[in-house]
């Protein structure tokens, strides 16, 4: 699964994920985000804008929000079967923008989790494959409409499977506009990301255990666990 990630990418290096993106406010950077917080995302309805979403997939007809915090992740092999997703994947796809996201290593004996940060070796900012909806909450007075997203998994690449079973999918650079076409077959598609993103351009080290907790969001979270350490004494 993916259940937590980082965004600290400068705002004009976000911009060229796409052409002619744009946002109209400086991106804050994040190191610990988490389920049920809002993300940046680009929709396959405006392709040239950044616009934030609940991670959390509320599907349009969900009868309340506590299904979100179980649709944080879509599995790439069941897109097209699961009610929940196959809608959002025929017509709503979008890309969830990061720079780096958090796995949990468990130790067989011990069970102890020890976390680890993944990033592009060259430090850019890279997009998720992801769907989105929007749910209407009705209990709330002007019926309030919320943007909600998920992002698609899959089998792990050689560097993450030595660190967990699952990994988020990464759409390149050169597949991002044919990932937010309309136009795109969705079987096609379902087939072009269950390839998990080439681990050679990939690199992958312990971070402190202080990324557990999701109201720690500070730029020591990305640091090496022993430069944390170091620093510390």
């Amino acid at each position: 699964m993916c259940g937590r990630f980082a965004l600290s990418a400068k705002t004009s290096q976000i911009e060229k994920l796409l052409p002619g993106l744009k946002t109209d406010n400086e991106i804050s950077p994040r190191y610990n985000i988490a389920p049920s917080q809002n993300v940046k995302v680009i929709l396959n309805s405006q392709p040239d804008q950044i616009v934030d979403a609940f991670w959390g997939l509320l599907p349009s007809w969900a009868n309340d929000r506590t299904i979100a915090s179980k649709m944080i992740n879509a599995r790439v092999e069941t897109l097209l079967e699961k009610p929940s997703f196959k809608n959002s994947f025929r017509n709503k796809r979008c890309l969830i923008i990061a720079d780096a996201f958090y796995e949990w290593k468990t130790d067989k004996q011990t069970k102890t989790k020890t976390p680890f940060l993944i990033r592009l070796k060259s430090g850019e900012p890279f997009t998720f494959a992801g769907l989105w909806d929007v749910w209407i909450n009705r209990e709330s007075e002007k019926n309030e409409e919320i943007l909600t997203t998920t992002i698609i998994t899959t089998e792990p690449n050689d560097l993450i499977a030595t660190i967990h079973n699952r990994m988020p999918v990464i759409i390149p650079g050169n597949l991002r506009e044919i990932w937010l076409d309309r136009n795109s077959n969705t079987q096609e598609l379902q087939k072009l990301i269950s390839v998990p993103y080439n681990s050679d351009e990939m690199i992958a080290y312990q971070v402190s255990k202080m990324v557990n907790n999701p109201a720690i969001d500070m730029e020591t979270c990305i640091y090496p666990v022993n430069f944390c350490e170091k620093n510390l004494e």
